[in-house]
């Protein structure tokens, strides 16, 4: 008898009988079609289990992709094709083993169909042991000696596949292979290795980044800043720290090459100052009124490439306004934005544009529209603008907490400023590195909500810090409000935050 086996356990003649898969002289890719592998990336993709965006993972740090294939047991179809593909790459390897275990959790129902298909017996790990019954850590009829495969759904570290193998072996089980569906080359092979583990896995990030992007899902630029972010945290005893090929992180284009990919005029301008001026800060001068615009314009003036107003705020607006301000722009050379964020019809934002009251155009260089009307509003605004050499930003993201600009309406934002090349000089973004959509680096990107410490305001404001805003989410011009207008300093503040954006900047070259 084999007193560490459990009453029911299969005879001890059988218990040793391997499932044993012939190693195969076939390569994986003719084991399993390209097309297959290629249709599974998509639907991954389709249900959200490979997502792009700003995720903090379990670790702390903030990662450009994520993987959460926890979804997958609600598409049987894909659960189906993935435990399908998973026992493939284990018949290609020649993987030999008795009975499997999943890794709790997401690898459960992955195990249970691999089991169910090819009738291999399957284990199970308890997550949290009970201090009570049996008070077993692997539940499931089993003989010591026995080789047990592990199953999991994607790999990182190889953390919590050692969770798994560690008690498989305490119990006298034997872990020689790893399968799983995804991993993320960060390591985790070359950790399983130096424990005598072989991984088994269906598709490296690498080749779901190349699906994905042939299929313009992924712009290169966003492919690029992924496997940045993989090569540039790397785990395991002998990780190399570029386990995917990533290139060196893609470096910033010069804001004085940039100036050449452009059609706008104010663009051309906007990239030749902050090249000579060597600064890339606009300061969001939303104080009570005009005449404290003024000085505050005067007195920082000499560290900005960009004064924002809003010129509807101010109860002592008048027709002076416009000419006093461009002549402080003349005098220490910047640009003015007047964030009217127009947002109406063609022909109701021709005149709010060229006309009424504030006669933005005459004064404005730059200007900004929410593209809600559709195209109609580029058109209109082109209108009045373009004869006078303006520049019009569309607002692509938003810094504000709950903001509907995302996804589908930034590609939109995008795809309108393609088709008006001579007058769309940019964008308001929040992190337009991980775009999918493809845009043209003659497009100025500037980014909201800076500020050197971070957090948010209580009222939906989000705060980044200007070297993550410049160096991780690919814009170039930061802006700042309050942390300058209410200082108690507001010229050492500008000054202050001048030269954090500038060293992100030239730190990014």
């Amino acid at each position: 008898t084999n007193p560490t086996a459990p009453p029911n356990a299969p005879p001890l003649q059988d218990a040793h009988a391997h499932h044993h898969l012939p190693l195969a002289t076939l390569t994986m890719g003719s084991i399993i079609n390209e097309d297959r592998l290629d249709a599974l990336i998509m639907r991954l993709h389709e249900i959200e289990a490979v997502k792009f965006g700003d995720f903090k993972l379990k670790s702390g740090l903030m990662s450009p992709i994520y993987v959460d294939l926890r979804v997958i047991v609600s598409y049987p179809d894909v659960l189906s094709s993935v435990a399908g593909c998973m026992w493939e790459v284990l018949k290609a390897n020649g993987a030999e083993f008795d009975n499997m275990c999943g890794v709790p959790y997401t690898a459960l129902p992955i195990a249970t169909c691999m089991s169910l298909e090819h009738q291999v017996p399957m284990l199970m790990r308890r997550k949290e042991v009970k201090d009570y019954g049996t008070k077993k850590a692997i539940e499931g009829a089993f003989a010591a000696g026995q080789t047990c495969l592990v199953v999991e759904d994607l790999v990182t570290s190889g953390a919590s596949v050692m969770e798994t193998v560690e008690p498989l072996e305490q119990v006298g089980l034997k872990v020689t292979d790893v399968v799983v569906l995804i991993d993320r080359e960060q390591g985790g092979e070359a950790r399983l290795q130096s424990n005598n583990l072989r991984l088994h896995a269906v598709l490296p990030l690498s080749r779901v980044l190349k699906t994905l992007e042939a299929n313009g899902k992924m712009s290169r630029d966003l492919v690029d800043n992924v496997k940045a972010f993989i090569a540039a945290n790397q785990t395991g005893p002998n990780a190399s720290g570029n386990e995917m090929g990533a290139a060196e992180p893609p470096k910033r284009i010069a804001y004085a090459a940039r100036a050449g990919l452009t059609e706008n005029q104010c663009a051309k301008d906007l990239w030749a100052l902050m090249d000579s001026k060597q600064t890339n800060l606009c300061v969001a001068a939303d104080v009570a009124t005009a005449a404290e615009l003024l000085a505050l314009a005067d007195q920082i003036g000499p560290e900005i490439c960009i004064l924002k107003t809003h010129c509807d705020i101010y109860p002592d607006f008048d027709g002076g306004f416009g000419g006093k301000l461009m002549a402080l722009a003349a005098k220490h050379n910047f640009l003015i934005f007047e964030d009217r964020k127009f947002a109406d019809i063609g022909n109701t934002v021709v005149s709010q544009y060229g006309s009424g009251v504030h006669r933005i155009a005459d004064w404005s260089h730059i200007t900004n529209a929410h593209i809600v009307p559709g195209a109609g509003i580029i058109d209109g605004l082109k209108q009045v603008g373009l004869p006078k050499g303006r520049g019009l930003l569309l607002l692509a993201e938003m810094s504000s907490s709950g903001t509907m600009a995302t996804g589908a309406y930034t590609e939109a934002a995008i795809a309108m400023a393609a088709k008006h090349p001579d007058f769309v000089m940019g964008f308001i973004s929040v992190r337009p590195s991980l775009w999918t959509g493809a845009w043209s680096k003659g497009l100025v990107q500037m980014t909201p909500g800076v500020q050197l410490g971070g957090g948010g305001d209580g009222l939906g404001q989000q705060y980044n810090t200007p070297d993550r805003v410049i160096k991780e989410c690919g814009s170039d011009v930061i802006i700042v409000g309050r942390g300058i207008y209410k200082a108690k300093d507001p010229v050492a503040a500008a000054a202050e935050y001048r030269r954090a954006g500038w060293d992100a900047y030239l730190s990014a070259l």
